[in-house]
């Protein structure tokens, strides 16, 4: 992708580098204690920081934690794709008459807190309506290259693009009203519909790549192969088939290969809105 001169988002919360607490606030007293213990292991109490989270938990950064320039150069492009969505779906909610109000992105390493619960790295980038953050922890990049064989940066873009498709769903009451309906579903209804949920989102990505290389003439030679490779890889039945050598179709809740390469292609192709109805379309013709 060509990002050179795009500006960064501001909407990001860098939490790298510090471990989340437990509900309890330490306090000033807890502080002065964590402080004098640091001291007398060797280290320097004032590398011991403090901010307070959303649900008043406590997070400790770790005095020694740098990043690599690798991770920083994640950042940087993870700033600057952010900032792409909110300048193409800020110009889509415009066109028909809305405001877009775009999600905060919180980055972090190992684990953090949000409002859905404890993140850890294993989790996977995600979306959280309760607080309308997208969640991710950097180090997932080299998991989609090393181990998913779905690396590139348009791939790592999509991957962005998908959790902020969650949120544009929350804007528009999409991920409510699906809520509501899977509290009144059986378990295999309920999958069948998060799969509806998870493949708008990926022509959401689409529809954003789309109106990005309209306005910025980002796509390169290769990108649209590396992000609809990434959507194969990561469909319900290659991972399942990958991880223990068979699939249970009733069990996905992502989709196909084939389904999220065919919509993420189809908002990449047509960035029109009104294509990406996934819920009235039969079961079968996803």
């Amino acid at each position: 992708m060509k990002l050179d001169g795009r500006r960064t988002s501001d909407n990001v919360n860098d939490r790298r580098g510090k471990i989340p607490g437990g509900k309890a606030s330490l306090g000033i007293g807890g502080l002065i204690i964590t402080g004098l213990i640091v001291w007398l292991m060797g280290g320097n109490p004032l590398d011991v920081v403090t901010q307070q989270l959303s649900d008043g938990s406590m997070t400790t950064t770790q005095g020694d934690y740098t990043p690599s320039a690798e991770e920083e150069e994640a950042a940087a492009f993870s700033k600057k794709i952010l900032a792409g969505t909110e300048d193409v779906w800020t110009e889509i909610f415009k066109l028909n008459g809305k405001t877009y109000t775009p999600p905060e992105m919180v980055l972090f390493t190992q684990a953090t807190q949000s409002g859905c619960g404890k993140a850890t790295a294993s989790t996977g980038p995600f979306y959280c309506p309760v607080d309308q953050k997208l969640y991710i922890d950097l180090s997932f990049f080299n998991e989609m290259k090393n181990h998913l064989n779905a690396g590139g940066d348009f791939a790592y873009a999509y991957v962005i693009a998908h959790e902020v498709g969650h949120h544009v769903q929350y804007l528009l009451g999409t991920l409510d009203k699906v809520q509501q309906q899977q509290q009144r579903m059986s378990q295999k209804e309920s999958n069948q519909l998060n799969i509806r949920l998870e493949l708008q989102a990926d022509f959401y990505a689409g529809v954003w790549a789309h109106y990005d290389n309209k306005i910025f003439n980002s796509i390169e030679d290769g990108d649209i192969e590396e992000g609809l490779n990434a959507a194969s890889q990561i469909g319900d039945d290659r991972l399942q088939m990958n991880a223990q050598g068979y699939t249970v179709p009733d069990s996905f809740n992502h989709g196909t290969s084939a389904q999220r390469s065919r919509w993420l292609k189809k908002g990449l192709q047509t960035g029109n809105l009104a294509d990406g109805d996934t819920f009235s379309v039969p079961y079968s013709q996803l």
